[in-house]
């Protein structure tokens, strides 16, 4: 199995902490270079020379200065460009509410932050799962 690229939207340096030391021991995921908002998101995508170098999917933080994990979600799945890549958003303060607007704008995984590398585990475990399925065969 290939190894996925992975963007990570996330604010606050403590959770990019943690996901650089948990996801660099793990064979089955790059981790692209991280961005702190949505606006950076798509300036990562947009300054992507090639298919090669756009991630297999991103994970979004809900809570982001400037532009919001759902607010990224929209506009990223109105893009034709970037509508078919995989998003898991997540959230410390998620609620029914929480899963079910992110379900209903596209999201392919709707999460509470993990709060335990198991949790995390978890986490990237379903999100390769989910890269996978949509994958041509």
């Amino acid at each position: 199995m290939n190894a996925k690229k992975i963007l990570l939207a996330e604010d606050d340096f403590d959770d990019q902490q943690f996901f650089y030391d948990f996801l660099h021991k793990r064979e089955d995921v790059i981790l692209l270079p991280m961005v702190e908002n949505g606006e950076e998101v798509f300036e990562y995508l947009m300054s992507t020379a090639n298919q090669a170098e756009m991630p297999d999917a991103i994970i979004l933080d809900q809570n982001m200065p400037r532009q919001n994990g759902l607010q990224t979600l929209q506009l990223l799945k109105k893009n034709l460009q970037f509508a078919h890549i995989p998003i898991v958003l997540y959230s410390t303060y998620a609620d029914e509410s929480f899963f079910t607007r992110s379900a209903a704008h596209g999201a392919t995984l709707v999460m509470a932050k993990p709060a335990t590398p198991d949790g995390y585990h978890k986490m990237i475990d379903a999100l390769i799962e989910a890269i996978q399925s949509h994958e041509p065969k």
